[in-house]
């Protein structure tokens, strides 16, 4: 019997039709869990996960670390490995979607956290939004079904990695603009944006997003391990606090990637443990590192408190958590604070340079 009889080609056909509602199932099935989970409380962000597969944008995934990298993707001749695909893709976890020298460059994060930075956006209709960070575009996509394509732009540093979202993207009919280029600074060219998402973690914020937001935007970035939202006021000055969540994103990489080094620890899905023998070199209890809320403020005020320091503070403050904490960004500098911007605890932020300055805040630690 040839290659290409109609039954060869039925088979194929219900192949295909097989994977095909095996993805959907799937798909339904992570749906139905973010909602049970109460991250889909909004029935339009319910409604563009629902619509937008995340198969379609991680075809394929890396697991492991170093050289022990192992791909699976969605074409592999082995069921076997293709089911794993799936179940990987249908996970609520972060994907390392792209690595280069043994090295994370991108990833697709976890849909949860993605749905509570979605919330925590914001987003009203009309509302112009720039994504930092395209990844797989899987984001974008959210964002285009809530909004429409033209109130989005996203821009990645990567040409590959804006090549392949745009794909993914098409192939599911969305065309935002897609930008390839230094996300540090903002896409002028589309500006002003009412509305800026970031997806990889950063040492300060650019000064360059400011001057492209209208009057009371919304900037949600990672920094430390936690994500800051800012009101912007003007193109001089945004201030806001962190929320609850935690968070793990790939480095912003570009014009700002040197501003400030990563404290120890810093990384996507490092948390405490990886920084642990830098912390506990300068007399930390181990189990203190080890704690998610402590490792938060090391990580913010690094370069300006000295880790016993720290310690000392954050006992003193009862333990805070992320929501005390805050950060103003203006044209002469930017601050972490603890509780109030104009309170006796506020540190430069992003200053990595190693020494072992007091807090200082205008007034004096």
């Amino acid at each position: 019997m040839g290659a290409h009889s109609p039954r060869s080609a039925r088979s194929a056909q219900a192949a295909h039709t097989g994977a095909r509602d095996l993805s959907a199932t799937a798909h339904a099935a992570q749906v139905r869990e973010l909602t049970a989970a109460g991250v889909l409380e909004d029935p339009a962000w319910r409604a563009a996960f629902a619509a937008v597969p995340r198969h379609v944008f991680v075809p394929w995934f890396f697991t492991g670390r170093g050289a022990g990298h192992e791909r699976l993707w969605g074409e592999d001749p082995d069921p076997a490995h293709r089911a794993r695909w799936l179940r990987g893709v249908y996970t609520d976890a972060p994907l390392a979607t792209r690595v280069r020298d043994g090295e994370l460059v991108s990833s697709s994060s976890q849909p949860s956290l993605m749905a509570k930075m979605l919330d925590a956006l914001d987003v009203r209709d009309g509302d112009n939004v720039l994504e930092i960070g395209t990844g797989t575009g899987y984001n974008a996509a959210l964002l285009c079904h809530r909004l429409g394509d033209d109130h989005v732009t996203t821009v990645d540093l990567d040409e590959e990695i804006t090549e392949s979202a745009r794909s993914h993207l098409a192939r599911l009919g969305y065309r935002p603009t897609a930008v390839t280029g230094d996300g540090a600074r903002g896409c002028p060219a589309r500006a002003p944006f009412d509305r800026i998402l970031v997806t990889c973690t950063l040492p300060t914020i650019p000064l360059a997003w400011l001057g492209q937001c209208r009057q009371g935007a919304r900037i949600l970035a990672p920094l430390s391990t936690g994500l800051i939202a800012l009101r912007v006021r003007d193109a001089d000055f945004a201030e806001g606090r962190f929320l609850h969540t935690a968070a793990y994103f790939v480095p912003l990489r570009g014009a700002t990637a040197a501003a400030a080094a990563p404290a120890p620890g810093a990384g996507p899905g490092s948390g405490a443990a990886a920084g642990a023998g830098a912390w506990t070199a300068h007399g930390l209890p181990y189990e203190l590192v080890q704690n998610e809320r402590f490792q938060f403020m090391l990580m913010l005020t690094a370069g300006a408190l000295h880790p016993r320091e720290a310690l000392d503070l954050w006992r003193g403050e009862g333990r805070p958590a992320r929501e005390r904490f805050g950060v103003t960004v203006s044209a002469e500098g930017q601050w972490s604070w603890l509780d109030d911007p104009q309170g006796p605890y506020v540190w430069p932020l992003g200053e990595t340079d190693g020494t072992d300055a007091a807090g200082v805040s205008p007034g004096g630690w």
